[in-house]
């Protein structure tokens, strides 16, 4: 095939992976145009074309857009071809972030989920627990009148603030925690903290050891569950030390009747 020689849209188009109908579209937006037409008004492609729509095709697939290629048509340097290709290293970085924090509140979701797969609601167990990174939330407060919701609001606000550039830390689920003294008093109703797992939280839930015990109901309906679970750890030997957390493996993800939510309550305990 000599330099000189011309290739039909069909040749062309094959020999460079691409089609027809791109080409007529690079041709509209004058990024490629034939250089000439014959009869019929078909059109050819110089064999020369060839480096050009590689570039044009190399460009894309790397994220460029069509209109800053027509840009760089007619002004390629160096300089100008390094700008390029490290603003789409840093665009594909950003995609890469956030691909990955998908990527951990997937699986967030997942273990939950799975953890309570084989949950027995008449089974209460003791059991040593590693630690879990969590992202913990300040002190609700409930002065004048103000009820659960007022607090999770407030909750949400202050991680909108804390992590305004994190798309996703916002959609993990929200647990809820009550202090010892809360259990002890028995004012359960309404959490003292919310929290939300996550593996780059910059607080836990300590290792420690933890009654744990479920129940299937709707938000909140836990009060039978804590009775239950308080006369059980002083029947084994053991008080409650530390805080309560309450989570729903199973919510509105998995069932659209809150009345099988799965609730896992789980308090810290030490031995007498």
């Amino acid at each position: 095939m000599k330099n000189g020689e011309l290739l039909s849209v069909g040749d062309f188009s094959k020999i460079t992976r691409t089609t027809p109908q791109t080409l007529h579209h690079y041709d509209k937006l004058g990024l490629l145009s034939p250089v000439s037409r014959g009869e019929n008004n078909y059109r050819f492609y110089s064999i020369k074309q060839l480096a050009l729509c590689n570039t044009i095709r190399l460009l894309q697939k790397l994220g460029v857009t069509l209109a800053e290629i027509s840009g760089l048509k007619n002004r390629r340097t160096p300089e100008i071809a390094m700008e390029v290709l490290m603003r789409q290293i840093e665009e594909l970085d950003e995609k890469t972030r956030k691909l990955d924090q998908a990527r951990k509140l997937l699986y967030t979701m997942l273990k939950s989920i799975k953890s309570g797969m084989d949950a027995d609601e008449e089974a209460i167990l003791i059991q040593a627990l590693p630690a879990e990174q969590i992202i913990l939330g300040g002190l609700n407060d409930y002065s004048g009148g103000r009820t659960d919701y007022d607090a999770l609001f407030d909750f949400y606000q202050a991680m909108q603030e804390r992590f305004s550039d994190l798309e996703y830390e916002m959609q993990y689920p929200v647990w809820g925690i009550c202090s010892a003294q809360q259990i002890l008093d028995e004012d359960w109703h309404y959490p003292d903290r919310y929290y939300f797992y996550n593996p780059a939280g910059l607080d836990q839930r300590p290792a420690a050891t933890y009654a744990i015990g479920y129940m299937h109901g709707g938000y909140g309906q836990h009060s039978a569950l804590y009775k239950r679970m308080k006369a059980y750890i002083y029947e084994q030997g053991y008080e409650i030390c530390g805080d309560a957390y309450v989570e729903y493996p199973h919510n509105e993800l998995c069932t659209t009747d809150d009345s099988g939510y799965l609730l896992r309550l789980m308090i810290t305990v030490c031995k007498k």
